[in-house]
């Protein structure tokens, strides 16, 4: 290709990625397949028109979108992953799982090359599969699977959050406080994890340290009713608010 229709099929694909990020995705598409049918073998642009598709509901386009990116570039992880969820989505359940499997071997043979959004998208799709088991009380599998989620994003609060409320709900109270006791160290703002210790301190017998984690919610968020239940129920001696955790 000479180097003057380089240049414009260039910036024709930088006026689709514009009118993307504009939201206009109609000129968008025009400006993404002109450049395809220039040939442009570029795994980005089958990509980036897999994603609009998808977004619009036209799953069939999208998947075919996906696959062209992956026939140019088989370690394109993000195009494989958009892929799963593409074939999920048209409940092709077993392809999908097999396209997974196939991007988990490709992260574990080059993990240090993943980038943040990548080991994201893989660790939240561990995590939904952990709130599948967890929901049918599987929850051997359900910790397994939030432990594959935090060896890729081991500062994400809320799945830490989550496999200690599983740790709990398995009868593993201590690892539950001590995963929540990371959580509070790492994120002292993080609600969530610091109304649920609470709740593990007062299971575990540890009333006074229960009510002083949820005066430390209160100094966070001074409107958390939770927290001011639970302290109210604490300070008159009444039920014990440990036998109803909060969502």
């Amino acid at each position: 290709m000479a180097d003057r229709e380089q240049a414009d099929l260039a910036a024709l694909i930088a006026r689709g990625r514009a009118h993307h990020a504009a939201g206009e995705e109609a000129d968008a598409i025009a400006c993404l397949t002109e450049a395809l049918h220039a040939k442009a073998a570029y795994p980005d642009v089958y990509a980036l028109l897999g994603l609009i598709y998808h977004q619009q509901g036209r799953l069939p386009e999208a998947e075919d979108m996906f696959r062209h990116a992956l026939r140019l570039n088989p370690a394109y992880t993000e195009a494989a992953l958009n892929l799963v969820v593409t074939c999920n989505d048209q409940g092709k359940y077993a392809e999908a799982q097999a396209i997974y499997q196939q991007a988990m071997r490709a992260v574990q043979q080059a993990p240090r090359e993943l980038d943040p959004f990548v080991k994201g998208k893989i660790a939240n799709m561990h995590a939904e599969l952990g709130a599948t088991y967890r929901s049918v009380g599987i929850h051997e599998e359900a910790i397994r699977e939030y432990r594959r989620a935090l060896a890729l994003c081991p500062t994400f609060a809320d799945l830490r959050t989550e496999l200690a409320k599983t740790l709990h709900e398995a009868g593993d109270l201590p690892a539950a406080i001590g995963e929540l006791e990371l959580v509070r160290a790492a994120s002292p703002r993080f609600v969530p994890a610091l109304l649920h210790l609470g709740l593990a301190y007062q299971l575990a017998g540890r009333r006074d340290d229960a009510a002083a984690q949820w005066r430390e919610v209160l100094q966070v968020d001074p409107a958390n009713r939770p927290a001011k239940l639970y302290l109210s129920m604490h300070d008159a001696g009444g039920p014990d608010p440990a036998g109803s955790p909060p969502g």
